[in-house]
């Protein structure tokens, strides 16, 4: 069989596979969100190693469990002095303004979300999340129509859709790719390195090593991009799952 390194699925869980010159499998976890890689021997089949993976799922979940609650972030409070982030750039929010209308400003270092004077922290959060969803909106199109030709895929559906545990995600049955809103606080590296994957979904469903070997085709820096975009876990807030089209 091929040593080449593969990168799969199982029970939902991506898991990047590292062949080396050793005897034993190996499974470790990562920080700072639970990346899981295993080491295998050379001789070592994918069959056997999803069949050790699944094995170990319990201790997996335990050691990813135990790394996102440490390191997810801090509820947002939405109070003026709090960090945010556009873009990968760091702002510091300020509420003091007041006005009828809703609106969301980033500008020199301070992100400003301006709201009626009866606005909540909720009704802040709010108005914040939807203007990252538009922000995410206004990126998307310039990308599909870089990738779209170069990869061989049309017509593709974006939807924005917060999800708790994935940045992105293939619905091929509909040709329809899910992004998360969270993707609008990454480096824009990171946004292309999730739709360039996501597209590469529909030729390749799984994380095998066809997928490897076509995003390494296409966007040879791929791991780093991803390694970058999993620097920070996914925000704290509870958010609706509620589907907006791009």
């Amino acid at each position: 069989m091929s040593t080449a390194n593969a990168y799969l699925t199982v029970a939902g869980l991506d898991v990047d596979v590292v062949y080396k010159d050793i005897k034993n499998l190996h499974i470790s976890v990562y920080p700072p969100v639970g990346r899981v890689r295993v080491a295998a021997p050379k001789h070592a089949d994918l069959d056997m190693i999803r069949l050790a993976i699944v094995q170990r799922l319990p201790w997996i979940k335990r050691q990813r469990d135990q790394l996102q609650n440490a390191d997810r972030q801090t509820k947002r409070e939405m109070e003026s002095g709090e960090t945010h982030y556009v873009w990968g750039q760091r702002y510091l929010l300020d509420v003091s303004r007041r006005s009828g209308h809703y609106s969301v400003e980033a500008k020199g270092q301070t992100l400003w979300v301006v709201t009626p004077p009866e606005a909540d922290a909720d009704a802040r959060r709010a108005t914040l999340d939807r203007w990252y969803r538009r922000q995410l909106k206004a990126a998307v199109p310039a990308l599909l129509d870089k990738w779209q030709p170069v990869i061989g895929v049309e017509e593709v559906k974006v939807v924005v859709r917060r999800m708790r545990t994935k940045w992105g995600t293939c619905i091929s049955h509909s040709g329809a790719i899910w992004l998360n809103p969270e993707l609008a606080k990454k480096n824009p590296r990171c946004l292309e390195y999730i739709v360039v994957h996501e597209l590469v979904h529909f030729h390749q469903c799984s994380h095998g090593p066809r997928f490897v070997e076509l995003m390494e085709h296409y966007l040879p820096d791929w791991r780093a991009r991803r390694d970058q975009l999993n620097e920070e876990p996914l925000a704290a807030e509870e958010w609706s799952n509620a589907e907006n089209g791009v």
